[in-house]
């Protein structure tokens, strides 16, 4: 859990900013956004390495944020991993561009650079920097074509797609 913590810390002490070339998804209702998201696939990083059943929790807080809980199975240690933190606007709240913390001061970008305007069922989302990337569903799977809609877009932005880590996703 240690190695977990420090991770994300370190994730965290980078900016909040959208990285250069690329731009938020703009008319964002928060509260459409609210609820439980699965991870489907990601581009690889320490604190969620060799996790399963990944998924983020986010409900309104009652000063504006948003409160933020990140959850994965370890499967060798056969443990759950659980973080909170809070998410902030970065600027108009209609613009899907965040500064998250999980552990104060330290602020990180969270930006949705594609969401499902209609449904609000699928999400793609990048850090700080062009290392970062989520593909997230507000179901457990994914079908496949827009999956693959999602990926070539962050090709196309510059992101490492042939990195990308299918996340396992069981029934609990």
């Amino acid at each position: 859990m240690r190695k977990l913590i420090i991770a994300v810390l370190i994730f965290f002490c980078g900016c909040s900013s959208v990285p250069k070339g690329i731009l938020p998804v703009t008319g964002f209702e928060i509260s459409r956004y609210l609820g439980t998201w699965y991870e489907i696939a990601r581009l690889d990083h320490s604190f969620e390495r060799g996790l399963i059943n990944i998924s983020a929790e986010y409900s309104q807080m009652d000063d504006g944020g948003v409160k933020v809980v990140n959850r994965g199975f370890d499967p060798i240690k056969n443990e759950w991993k659980e973080v909170e933190g809070r998410a902030y606007f970065v600027s108009d709240p209609s613009t899907g561009s965040l500064k998250v913390s999980f552990f104060r001061p330290f602020y990180g970008g969270y930006h949705i650079i594609a969401l499902d305007k209609e449904k609000y069922e699928y999400a793609l989302v990048c850090g700080p920097d062009r290392s970062y990337l989520w593909i997230l569903s507000k179901k457990p799977f994914l079908d496949k074509k827009i999956k693959d809609d999602l990926i070539l877009k962050a090709k196309k932005l510059g992101f490492d797609v042939s990195s990308l880590i299918q996340v396992k996703q069981e029934s609990k």
